[in-house]
């Protein structure tokens, strides 16, 4: 019975960990966009990950007995981390907050966030065997009708007519890698502790954001001037330190004592952060089927990790039941 409540007391400290984390994430909003005047999105996530490597490269080092038992499997699910979850997904993320910010459509990359823990769950049933019922499949279609909604209100999607479509669609995909990047680091976190963890994802990142950005071509006047400004530098800094290297370093504390299917409740704390410093700081509205689409996902996402996790116990309770039968 201790056991059992201790283990519980953990799960629900972790739980706070990785809402602490999530919630830092949603504070990078004004800080991306103040940056976007001097750099491109790919620019911002490249020079973050430049810095990021100060901390990543002696983790890496000094921890290199956990990382080097890593096996071929092992690396592909730190590949998607890397280059999924902080590479193209900060990307995508970036490019759909520029896109909103012109379109009045901020809220809506913003709210989009709320698929991410819906992959999570279904892609921690298919990597790490959490089992999903077959209650899954209607909240899912609940929540991509609240993701319609969000992204295209009551009109027929026009990719071509509505800048706004592309912002979603951007946030939808960066949702997916960030979903999958929750499972795939559980996976690799049953081998290595959580700053190595964080060390993997910035140091393998940096690579493919270096090719990408110089095939980019970057406007090298432009960067400079960017960083004679001591406003643009903060900014960097802050958005290196905080949102990024702290905000994982919490999250991966807190994920390594919960299942993934478990940390996708508190992972809502990262878009509720966020839509809190979009209305107070960038004025932007929300319309009516907005809040529809909002209150629809949180509905399933909210139903799914209670699902999960009332799997999970009758999961355990089924294994505890045959164990005693055996004994």
């Amino acid at each position: 019975m201790k056991a059992k409540l201790s283990r519980r007391g953990t799960n629900r400290t972790s739980l706070w960990w990785i809402a602490c984390g999530a919630a830092l994430w949603g504070l990078d909003a004004l800080f991306i966009l103040a940056l976007q005047r001097w750099f491109t999105s790919i620019q911002i996530v490249w020079f973050e990950h430049v810095l990021l490597a100060l901390f990543a490269i002696p983790v890496l080092v000094l921890r290199r007995r956990e990382w080097a038992r890593l096996r071929a499997a092992d690396w592909l699910a730190v590949l998607f981390v890397a280059w999924g979850g902080s590479a193209v997904a900060s990307i995508l993320f970036n490019v759909g907050l520029a896109i909103g910010i012109r379109s009045d459509g901020v809220n809506e990359v913003l709210l989009l966030q709320k698929l991410q823990p819906v992959f999570a769950v279904l892609l921690a049933a298919l990597v790490l065997g959490e089992r999903v019922r077959r209650a899954y499949w209607p909240w899912l279609v609940l929540a991509l009708s609240g993701a319609y909604l969000l992204t295209f209100g009551w009109s027929w999607p026009s990719l071509s007519a509505h800048a706004s479509a592309w912002a979603g669609l951007c946030a939808i995909g960066a949702a997916f890698l960030w979903g999958g990047s929750t499972v795939m680091g559980k996976r690799v976190m049953q081998k290595v502790s959580f700053p190595t963890m964080t060390a993997l994802r910035f140091g393998a990142a940096l690579p493919l954001l270096t090719v990408i950005a110089l095939l980019g071509h970057p406007d090298w006047s432009r960067v400079a001037d960017g960083f004679h400004h001591a406003a643009v530098l903060g900014n960097l800094l802050y958005q290196t330190v905080v949102p990024s290297l702290l905000s994982l370093l919490i999250y991966y504390r807190g994920l390594g004592g919960v299942k993934a299917s478990y940390a996708t409740l508190a992972e809502l704390a990262f878009p509720a952060t966020g839509l809190a410093v979009d209305a107070i700081f960038l004025h932007q509205t929300v319309h009516p089927a907005q809040w529809l689409g909002f209150a629809l996902v949180w509905t399933a996402v909210y139903a799914l990790s209670r699902s999960a996790d009332g799997a999970d116990e009758r999961s355990a309770s089924a294994r505890s039941a045959q164990a005693g039968t055996a004994a």
